[in-house]
């Protein structure tokens, strides 16, 4: 194992749970994909799910439909990563991401083979999707992410290590569009400045954008 220099830290690991039909997810990863190119950081990337998060709740009648059809990519996302190690996933993710947000190609089969072709992975990972196989994996991975930051919210969730090595995990931060380049490292110490501060709970203002991709 490398290890960092004396007197110097090794990168700052960063764990995010993703639902591929999540934009705001989404917007958050490529966000940290820029602050890869800033800052010393080791972004590992885990399966959550929407709908599992949303199961018992009542939600409008347009996200019925994305709440059962949600099921098949996260199942296949934890299929990869189980049958193919955990270096497989992020791939997978960006590629079905990709597909969902900037092509609009739904969650059914037709994306998710697609996807699986792109990430270089066997298209017969797509029989996950129906099975309930991967179901208790799945399940124990979005626990993980989510019951640490607690029951009311949603994703993007991000984990890091506190300055004592204690947990510090969060919601969002929620962002549109992505800060590049620097200013996508200005972000990152900010974001950790107030996770990182003991009784900080909150910090909010309404929404007036939709998902900006680009």
């Amino acid at each position: 194992m490398n290890l960092p220099p004396p007197g110097k830290q090794g990168p700052t690991v960063a764990d995010m749970w993703v639902d591929p039909r999540c934009p705001w997810a989404w917007i958050t990863f490529r966000w940290l994909q820029e602050v890869e190119q800033v800052r010393s950081i080791d972004l590992r990337l885990h399966v959550m799910s929407l709908s599992v998060l949303n199961e018992g709740r009542e939600v409008p009648e347009k996200y019925r439909t994305a709440m059962v059809e949600g099921w098949g990519p996260v199942r296949v996302c934890v299929a990869a990563e189980q049958r193919h190690g955990r270096d497989a996933l992020r791939p997978l993710y960006t590629a079905m991401a990709t597909l969902i947000h900037h092509k609009k190609a739904g969650l059914g089969r037709d994306m998710m083979l697609t996807a699986l072709a792109e990430a270089d992975l066997p298209a017969e990972l797509i029989k996950a999707a129906g099975v309930t196989d991967y179901d208790a994996a799945l399940r124990d991975s979005h626990h993980a992410g989510m019951d640490p930051v607690g029951a009311e919210v949603g994703t993007p969730v991000i984990h890091v290590p506190g300055p004592g090595g204690e947990l510090i995990a969060f919601f969002g931060p929620v962002v549109s569009p992505s800060p590049r380049g620097e200013a996508a490292g200005r972000l990152w110490d900010g974001v950790l400045a107030v996770a990182g501060t003991d009784g900080f709970f909150e910090l909010n203002r309404s929404r007036t954008r939709d998902p900006l991709f680009d």
